[in-house]
């Protein structure tokens, strides 16, 4: 097993605490500014004078901008460092959310059609530019913080800060889904918008005052999606849990993300005086919260385990039952307690599949092989939104759609977490001898 944290500089509890926590205030706004716009996007179709198909492609935009981006931006931490790339990542994602109200008030102007994408209006356009730009900044981000905190950790104590890292994420994201549904049924999509964009340039802001350079950067080539296979080619247990993470991304952050204001509005589910907006946004925000909820209070157990792949198993059998329970009970108790068994189990299993890749990635390849489990990630994160909304809406409807995403979560038990319960290299990463 290749020791992720480096041979010449062992960290204290005490700098590991600041530079864990400097990295964690940083992604957390990023994360509330994500979270403030999402639940208005898919409600925009109409307004942007587009189709559903162009409104998919314009969420998943971001998504695929990341995928070309991570693997450049791995290659680019490990040669220089994460400081810089994460600042550049932070000020970059700024600019999405004052190019949504740039698209909001730009002329309803048709430009043309394209085939598959149906018209493309010019509000449209100005949309699909700024998730662009989105998705490269939090491809900076997201290695970058990943390769900070791996790099500082060791397998004692890895598990425990990735936690804290996913669930400083995870608690930024339901704040942000909060105020962007209430803003938008109280206030205006603009007022949404312009939060987000405050709350980005916040976390910009404070990443350029505290956090610092922990990696000088080593000498390595530059590497690209096509150099995807020969990264993977000596490292198979990568491709396990690349697959996970592809799972989780595409069911939380494609399918439920996707879907969950129409669901809510097809069913008309209400909350107080919520409309479908709000209501998508207060029980993504329970989701979430369960998430970061279930990530804090788990993630030190993985410390003190043989083995952090015990924690996946009980982690994908709830998201199972939680997308079932979607399918079959269209309420709005049953909404929220299902979304709390799926946010709860991908807390549970998102970090448990970080930590075991930090454990098995040296130092020097940490952006690399980070820029490897962000691209899977972000397959699923791509191809989720592309596929959600025409699924539930003329290929096989609500309920069958969420049947589908039970089985596809069930099948990671098998593909997995069986493999890596038989790896012995996996299997001794996160021994800790009780205190």
């Amino acid at each position: 097993m290749s020791e992720a944290s480096t041979e010449e500089t062992a960290y204290t509890a005490g700098e590991i605490r600041t530079i864990a926590l400097a990295v964690i205030a940083g992604i957390f706004f990023g994360g509330v500014a994500t979270g403030v716009a999402f639940p208005t996007l898919p409600l925009l179709d109409k307004k942007l004078v587009i189709s559903a198909v162009m409104l998919s492609f314009i969420l998943s935009a971001n998504r695929i901008a990341r995928l070309l981006m991570n693997t450049p931006a791995g290659t680019i931490i490990d040669r220089y460092g994460a400081r810089k790339p994460m600042i550049f990542g932070l000020f970059t994602q700024a600019l999405a959310p004052f190019g949504y109200i740039l698209g909001l008030n730009a002329p309803a102007t048709v430009l043309g059609s394209v085939p598959g994408l149906g018209e493309v209006s010019l509000p449209g356009l100005v949309f699909v530019l700024s998730r662009l730009f989105w998705g490269v900044g939090s491809a900076f981000v997201f290695i970058g913080a990943f390769a900070t905190i791996t790099y500082v950790t060791t397998a004692d104590n890895r598990g425990r800060w990735i936690g804290y890292m996913r669930g400083g994420q995870s608690l930024g994201f339901p704040t942000g889904l909060i105020v962007g549904g209430v803003l938008t049924d109280l206030a205006t999509m603009e007022t949404a918008f312009l939060a987000a964009g405050v709350l980005a340039l916040i976390a910009g802001t404070i990443a350029t005052l505290v956090l610092p350079n922990v990696h000088s950067g080593t000498d390595t080539r530059s590497a690209g999606l096509r150099e995807l296979p020969s990264l993977l080619a000596g490292r198979p247990t990568v491709l396990l849990i690349g697959f996970g993470n592809f799972t989780v991304q595409f069911l939380w952050g494609g399918i439920i993300l996707s879907t969950l204001a129409r669901y809510a509005n097809v069913y008309d589910l209400e909350i107080a005086l919520l409309g479908a907006a709000g209501v998508s946004g207060v029980v993504m925000a329970v989701g979430v919260l369960t998430s970061g909820a279930t990530t804090l209070g788990t993630s030190w157990i993985s410390d003190r385990m043989n083995d952090r792949t015990l924690l996946t198993v009980p982690a994908f059998c709830s998201m199972a039952a939680g997308f079932l329970l979607i399918g079959y009970v269209p309420t709005i108790e049953a909404l929220l307690v299902a979304i709390a068994l799926v946010g709860g189990g991908m807390g549970v299993a998102a970090p448990a599949l970080m930590a075991i890749l930090g454990d098995l990635t040296p130092g020097d390849e940490l952006g690399r092989m980070g820029g490897v489990y962000n691209v899977m990630g972000d397959i699923g994160l791509s191809l989720g939104p592309l596929v959600a909304i025409p699924a539930v809406d003329n290929w096989f409807g609500y309920q069958w759609t969420y049947v589908l995403c039970a089985a596809l979560v069930t099948s990671c038990l098998l593909v997995v977490s069986a493999p890596l319960l038989r790896n012995p290299d996996v299997s001794t990463t996160g021994a800790l001898e009780a205190d």
